[in-house]
């Protein structure tokens, strides 16, 4: 019999990973089906369960509050919870008379182990056979504690474990922050659990400030977005500059140096959602008289910009300083990072430099939302029960999407539906059209987990055109200041970028510096601080892509192509044949190549 395991994460970047004996069957984000940016309560993707099994042996919660809290919708007349309920409905887990739907044996609540999930999904996809974790995100589990005799709630902002097979998480720090003067403590040894319910201790601070991620936000909302379109900051900051008007964002807010938070003058938490830049306190930051209200571009004020610079230079120093500490706290020098930080490609590559003497293994998570903890918790549970010790290697692909397999005949449909033309063609001649200033898009097997397009849904472009940036962000309805990524061949990386010790960066989680003479060769996809975030692509990682890497290279002796994600502004990466279509249908990108069946689609109307 075999073991089906099905992971789901609730909230924003809602989630789900499916598991047989151990192994992933599929991995995918809510959004993806349902066609909304970050989308939460992954119903949709539960129903894809019943495309390979139509039971499962357990599922497996993760959230930042438990099941049976008030803010989890429940069912009609039964009243099990909503995730429950679909689960019994859809026939997945056991719907008896005799079954307490109320507290169904198959579902488990891990929703109270946030921080502790992203450091299994980071861990499992390590290869390391022990690693320390260091989570570093905005608001984790929600945690009822009573200090000074009042009781209120805290928030996980920075942790750190201890990994090691099956399941053994032990918590060495953790950073919570709140709400309230009363949040004010420093516990050396705080009570902790293990996610298999192992007694220990470790070191807490407990404070009302802002942590890493929470003043990342409220700088990002300061630039005039979503407190969760933290990129968008960080694609913004190399316009900044270094500014003595603005005081440091972080500092020893305890008086005793054991820590820092965010200064509370200059960010005010606004728990557990986002944070605020305090503007009317610093004149240098407010915002101009009447300035924004007018469709005014908030970006162009050198105010934002230099607090984009800021917030990134002084976080990532702060995270330096807690993979230090960890290394430090427990003699691991296997590090893996997670947590919606791990997102921060500019931050992963300052460690490759700033730790290049401290003799630390890294590895970043490439799906660090909180749509990594789905997968966290799926394949925890598989360890848990089975006690097995098998390392796995989840991290070598991020190909973990489903597998459509499409045919010439959907093709066809498809065609007639959105008024296409169908075209057999090769990467030759598909190269001979980037080369022309079109954009083309490439849809082929397995969608990629994460946020990045890594060239199974990608749009390509020839990098070599010096406005390229401006033409496919205006095409993609992205703001002026987005920078893009470069797709190289492996063998060519070291000579084009610096990669900082590294052998490979196949999962394009790092903003690497070019080498002499290379910004002028690919102005389209280096960034206006000469960066560029790359993905190192071997032929046998991803064969179709590799060939037409290869095809541009001998037409132009470059070895990289410019990769940025199938979608338009706001929206999620394409999912299903039909989304790559209605794209093409709903914007000025007319081509769409198909590896698989060597076929090239254009789009007659395309507006």
């Amino acid at each position: 019999m075999s073991l089906w395991i099905a992971g789901i994460t609730r909230g924003h970047n809602g989630g789900i990973c499916l598991l047989k004996d151990g192994e992933i069957v599929f991995n995918t984000e809510e959004e993806r089906f349902s066609r909304m940016k970050y989308d939460g309560g992954p119903l949709a993707g539960m129903v894809k369960i019943l495309d390979y099994t139509d039971k499962i042996d357990y599922l497996v919660v993760a959230h930042t509050q438990p099941l049976d809290s008030k803010m989890t919708p429940s069912i009609d007349f039964t009243g099990d919870n909503v995730y429950t309920g679909l689960a019994r409905k859809l026939g997945l887990i056991d719907r008896g008379p005799n079954i307490n739907i109320m507290d169904h044996p198959q579902v488990i609540d891990l929703s109270q182990q946030h921080h502790k999930l992203h450091a299994a999904a980071a861990f499992y996809r390590s290869g390391f056979e022990k690693a320390v974790a260091v989570i570093v995100d905005g608001a984790g589990t929600f945690l009822n504690l009573t200090l000074q005799g009042e009781t209120n709630t805290g928030f996980e902002l920075e942790s750190i474990f201890t990994c090691e097979y099956p399941a053994k998480f032990k918590t060495i720090y953790r950073h919570i922050g709140g709400n309230g003067p009363w949040l004010s403590a420093y516990i050396p040894n705080m009570e902790s659990e293990s996610i298999k319910g192992e007694s220990g201790t470790h070191e807490c601070i407990i404070d009302d400030y802002a942590g890493i991620v929470k003043a990342y936000e409220a700088v990002t909302q300061y630039c005039g977005f979503n407190a969760i379109e933290a990129g968008k900051t960080m694609g913004l900051f190399p316009y900044g500059r270094p500014n003595d008007s603005i005081p440091p964002i972080f500092h020893d807010n305890s008086g005793t140096a054991r820590y820092k938070s965010a200064d509370k003058s200059l960010i005010i938490p606004t728990y557990p959602n986002g944070a605020l830049v305090n503007e009317g306190r610093f004149d240098s930051l407010a915002t101009p008289e009447g300035y924004g209200q007018a469709g005014n571009d908030l970006t162009l004020l050198q105010s934002r910009r230099d607090m984009a610079y800021a917030i990134q230079t002084q976080s990532q120093e702060m995270v330096v300083e807690l993979i230090k500490k960890a290394v430090s706290d427990t003699g691991i020098n296997n590090v893996v990072v997670s947590g919606g930080y791990g997102l921060n490609c500019v931050a992963n590559y300052h460690y490759l430099e700033a730790l290049k003497d401290d003799n630390i293994n890294l590895y970043v998570e490439p799906v660090s939302s909180d749509a990594g903890t789905a997968m966290g918790a799926a394949i925890a549970m598989h360890y848990m029960i089975t006690n097995d010790t098998t390392v796995r290697n989840f991290g070598e692909s991020l190909y973990l999407g489903q597998d459509y397999n499409y045919t010439t005949a959907d093709v066809e449909l498809l065609v007639k539906k959105y008024n296409a033309e169908v075209y057999n063609i090769t990467p030759t001649e598909v190269v001979n059209i980037m080369r022309k200033k079109n954009i083309v898009a490439i849809f082929q097997g397995r969608a990629e987990a994460g946020p990045r397009a890594l060239g199974n849904r990608s749009l390509m472009f020839d990098p070599t055109f010096e406005d390229g940036k401006d033409f496919v962000n205006r095409i993609k309805r992205r703001e002026y200041f987005r920078p893009f990524a470069g797709s190289i061949m492996h063998e060519f990386a070291h000579d084009w970028f610096d990669m900082r010790g590294m052998e490979e960066s196949p999962h394009m989680m790092y903003a690497m510096n070019c080498q002499p003479g290379v910004a002028e060769k690919i102005p389209s996809i280096i960034h206006i601080d000469e960066t560029c975030r790359i993905q190192t692509v071997k032929e046998y990682q991803n064969p179709f892509y590799y060939e037409i890497i290869n095809e541009f290279y001998k037409q132009t002796e470059i070895p990289i192509i410019f990769n940025t994600s199938f979608n338009l502004g706001g929206e999620p990466l394409v999912e299903t044949l039909d989304d790559a279509f209605r794209t093409l249908t709903n914007s000025e990108i007319e081509y769409l190549y198909m590896p698989e069946l060597k076929i090239l689609v254009k789009i007659k109307n395309g507006s």
